[in-house]
């Protein structure tokens, strides 16, 4: 039994972080679905969930009002969440100047009810949503839409780049390898998971929930038959973290949410072979990857006296974690930065588990310090 364990928990963490990213590029390549765009112009109302932003929101507003977009075809809605600093009188004094602006007061109970209460108060044909502290290209929501000129695509996310990042954090490189895969999984049909700064979704396909849209609207939009694309054309800006730590509890509280809705068992549902075997291979397992590595760890230990191939399995993680070890104490030795951020985001889907099974989902959010 310790056996199967081991082979069985080195097998499934090179799939979802080897194996797998490799055969989704073969797929794609040898049965791509290419969404048609089109140079498409829906009427938009940009949504912004914010919760005490006053430091920033007055910048997001003014990047969204200079969209090369026509100016009467789109708005921008602030769904303030229950913020006390300041941000509904700096929104509410720009909408006084330009009617496209419009400040919705909600109460205190998370980012995704108020992104719920902005779709409810929108009329338009498709709404798009960002972070507070992000900002889009001038180009950004003209590329967002062109992909809805496809009637089969439902939900549609924009390229994320990292700006500012510092030696401190491999967030960059994280971020980087997960955007290639996402490129692959669209071109195989629609996307596992988005990101929160750019994305947009026909309102008619919208759908309530209340423990996040990145993972969440993708595969629920699937099971509609529906397609959730991507456009790398669509870019918007994001500062990370500037230290690994502050990024870990960003991911933990992220975690959490991913793991309410794989513990639901309801992801697998109604969404096709191919689009399952995306989701195991690339969320569920990633998602897992730090249960594996204890598992992997602990039957290392005990079948070292077995063989010289489990004397190495060990050796490797022990390795690693001095490595990781050297990466937390910023010693400029090539690779520990990187062996240290791995740690952080593996240990984080435990600790995100964890966090879920005691407590349930988090309603409302925090933001990440060093990010505005």
């Amino acid at each position: 039994m310790l056996k199967i364990l081991f082979w069985s928990s080195l097998a499934l963490l090179l799939w979802t972080h080897l194996g797998y990213p490799l055969v989704a590029a073969a797929l794609a390549r040898l049965r791509p679905r290419p969404v048609r765009q089109g140079d498409v112009t829906p009427l938009v109302t940009i949504v912004v969930a914010a919760h005490d932003e006053a430091a920033v929101i007055e910048r997001r507003i003014e990047n969204l009002l200079a969209q090369d977009y026509p100016a009467d075809r789109f708005a921008v809605v602030v769904a303030s969440d229950g913020s006390t600093d300041g941000t509904d009188q700096l929104v509410a004094s720009l909408a006084s100047r330009d009617p496209r602006v419009q400040l919705l007061r909600c109460p205190r109970e998370g980012k995704v009810e108020a992104q719920n209460a902005a779709v409810r108060f929108s009329e338009a044909e498709v709404v798009a949503f960002s972070d507070a502290n992000a900002l889009w290209a001038p180009d950004a929501l003209r590329a967002l839409m062109r992909a809805f000129a496809d009637d089969d695509v439902a939900y549609v996310c924009g390229q994320l780049r990292l700006s500012a990042a510092t030696d401190a954090t491999r967030e960059g490189l994280y971020w980087r390898y997960e955007t290639w895969i996402r490129e692959q999984e669209a071109a195989l049909g629609s996307i596992t998971a988005g990101n929160g700064a750019i994305y947009a979704v026909r309102r008619a396909d919208y759908v309530e929930h209340r423990f996040g849209h990145d993972f969440g609207l993708p595969y629920l939009m699937v099971r509609r038959r529906r397609r959730a694309a991507y456009v790398p054309e669509a870019v918007a800006f994001e500062k990370p973290a500037e230290v690994p730590e502050e990024e870990y509890r960003r991911k933990v509280r992220m975690f959490s949410r991913a793991w309410r809705h794989v513990l639901a068992g309801r992801i697998l549902r109604s969404v096709g072979p191919l689009y399952a075997f995306e989701l195991v291979s690339h969320r569920v397992l990633r998602y897992a990857s730090g249960l594996l590595h204890l598992v992997l760890l602990g039957t290392s230990l005990a079948l070292v006296r077995r063989g010289l191939v489990y004397e190495i399995a060990l050796s490797a993680q022990l390795a690693w974690l001095v490595l990781a070890a050297a990466g937390r104490a910023r010693l400029p030795i090539p690779g520990a930065t990187l062996a240290y951020y791995y740690l952080l985001v593996t240990w984080a889907t435990v600790a995100g588990l964890a966090r879920y099974l005691r407590s349930g989902v988090p309603v409302v959010w925090e933001k990440a310090e060093g990010t505005r």
